[in-house]
């Protein structure tokens, strides 16, 4: 295993305790999840409650400047809608072709934050917002790498500054041996490996 292989490795496991953490920190925040559901007891919504801002005092604090933004945030929804549309009839004609299990959208566009009783409408709107937006395209993102795991799963020459999930498996920039004998049995790999994920996520 090259050093490359080892740094990616290390953040992989780090991102793994990173989300035992937050689960750990989770469990002392009084909510509960069942079969997606979040639910608070009365008490809990009773102190929330405690610290809702009226919607009328949330924008007047904004300020001018950051009103005048609201149409381009908004705006930028209708593209963002598109994309997911266009990516998800991509995968799912596209990926059984592949071989490539689904990327489960509902594991990336996580809306939830509308049921803190912290939050006014119009900020439960905006998390709402933020929840799809970034859901999609860390959505786009997981789609993008598994096919470019399948059709070109080489490491660039030049450092990137935000690598995927599935990066750590690519070929070395340059190896061609390693690439022409290793395509096949890493596409292979790659379904072997994702089945194996969703079969984990569904018990």
């Amino acid at each position: 295993m090259s050093r490359v292989n080892e740094l990616l490795q290390k953040i992989e496991e780090l991102e793994g305790e990173l989300e035992q953490e937050l689960r750990a920190k989770r469990e002392g925040l009084e909510y509960t999840i069942k079969r997606r559901k979040i639910s608070f007891t009365r008490e809990v919504k009773a102190r929330q409650s405690e610290f809702l801002k009226k919607w009328l005092d949330y924008v007047y604090d904004s300020g001018p400047l950051i009103i005048l933004t609201i149409p381009l945030i908004w705006g930028a929804l209708i593209p963002c809608v598109i994309m997911d549309l266009v990516v998800s009839v991509y995968q799912y004609i596209c990926f059984p072709v592949y071989g490539i299990p689904f990327a489960r959208r509902r594991d990336y566009v996580v809306i939830d934050r509308q049921h803190l009783g912290y939050l006014n409408w119009l900020e439960k709107m905006n998390c709402m917002y933020c929840g799809y937006f970034n859901g999609v395209i860390a959505y786009v993102r997981e789609v993008a790498a598994r096919t470019e795991q399948y059709w070109c799963p080489v490491r660039h020459a030049h450092p990137v500054k935000s690598v995927h999930g599935h990066y750590r498996t690519f070929f070395e920039y340059g190896d061609a041996q390693g690439y022409r004998e290793g395509l096949e049995p890493a596409r292979e790999e790659l379904a072997r490996k994702l089945r194996e994920e969703l079969l984990g996520k569904k018990k």
